[in-house]
């Protein structure tokens, strides 16, 4: 592979792959007149650009890895943005093991997301706690949200303690806010047109994209990786509105006794199987549709209605997803837990009496009980 830096005619300045024009339906293709503009395009990144087409060429988790490891061998400093609405969908857990021993920062975008009457400083320590049960070593965690440009000037004040002279790698999984992020360090420290960096779309960044900073050190930006459990990446474009909310999360509280069912849209659906009556109460974007019935009439409903009153997918888009599967869970006693679908939100147990509970999503989807969020 060919790495040479931007600016030649030999990557695109939008993506960073290496250019061809010999086919078209090939990634980096660009038509030979084309490479005589400045800055060269791939015409994906041009089409992207001029009419916000969303193309979807990322990277499969086997290539990340491979990319990953190179960062172990160098000296830099690794950003690691992560979703705070999935945090454990977008997490990467083998992060540790490629980075060798560069320190780490954790920014968690999508705080903006949560409740207004959040408790921050609980959060933080959460996503320490959760952090650490996944093997990552952090330098420092950062809570920001790229929608109200809130805590970047944090992020940057931690980048400038923690860098050196070193390069800054930026990783991530798609959707998590990566192309804002990496905006607003070139707009920091070097002194490009901000235009180049990456397009506005998920997925979007093909290959390491070296961004020149002042100090003759680098921003590199790298693809977006394509994790499959996240209900967000098996979705039709336009149910991915439906699932990813935009603004903060109204809790949704339910009492419920045993025997009551929980449908989320066609989306997914959650049973209280046996316990005291107690309230669960619901983090997921309210565009979505809670229906409650009968855990013995939920069968049937999901056979009869899914699709229409439980809905979103609609009926054909249904048909694009896995099966359910089913995953029970016993919450323990005294416990405080959620019960988290990534991509979708999470149901937070409230009561301390213990629970049956069981989650139906499509299969592939993670669902998993973890200490509770808020």
């Amino acid at each position: 592979m060919n790495h040479m830096h931007d600016g030649t005619k030999g990557r695109c300045s939008g993506c960073g792959i290496l250019l061809q024009t010999e086919q078209p339906e090939l990634p980096g293709y660009t038509p030979i007149k084309a490479l005589d503009r400045d800055p060269v395009i791939c015409q994906r990144c041009f089409r992207i650009k001029n009419y916000s087409e969303a193309s979807s060429v990322t990277v499969d988790q086997d290539e990340f890895l491979a990319l990953l490891s190179k960062i172990g061998d160098k000296d830099a400093l690794v950003i690691h943005i992560v979703d705070l609405f999935d945090f454990e969908g977008s997490m990467i857990s083998a992060l540790q093991r490629f980075v060798g021993n560069n320190p780490v920062l954790l920014a968690v975008n999508k705080t903006d997301l949560l409740p207004k009457v959040t408790n921050w400083n609980k959060v933080r320590n959460w996503v320490q706690m959760q952090a650490k049960a996944q093997g990552l070593k952090t330098v420092d965690i950062v809570l920001c949200s790229a929608k109200q440009n809130q805590g970047f000037d944090r992020l940057l004040e931690s980048v400038n303690e923690h860098r050196g002279d070193r390069d800054v790698y930026v990783v991530g999984a798609t959707n998590v806010g990566k192309s804002t992020l990496i905006n607003r360090l070139i707009r920091d420290y070097s002194d490009l047109d901000q235009e180049l960096t990456t397009s506005r779309y998920p997925g979007t960044t093909l290959d390491m994209v070296h961004i020149p900073l002042d100090d003759g050190a680098s921003i590199i930006d790298t693809p977006g990786i394509v994790y499959p459990w996240r209900y967000s990446e098996i979705v039709s474009r336009k149910d991915l509105s439906a699932i990813m909310p935009d603004k903060p999360l109204k809790p949704a509280v339910y009492q419920l006794n045993s025997g009551q069912t929980l449908f989320f849209g066609g989306l997914a659906r959650f049973d209280f199987i046996e316990g005291e009556r107690q309230s669960f109460t619901c983090y997921i974007n309210n565009a979505i549709k809670i229906h409650r019935t009968k855990l013995e009439r939920a069968d049937e409903l999901y056979k009869d209605h899914a699709g229409e009153l439980l809905s979103p997918p609609s009926r054909e888009d249904m048909e694009d997803l896995p099966e359910w599967t089913r995953h029970d869970f016993r919450i323990k006693k005294g416990s405080r837990n959620d019960v988290f679908i990534s991509g979708l939100g999470w149901i937070k147990v409230n009561g301390q009496e213990g629970a049956l509970v069981a989650v139906h999503a499509p299969r592939g989807v993670r669902v998993m009980i973890r200490p509770s969020l808020i």
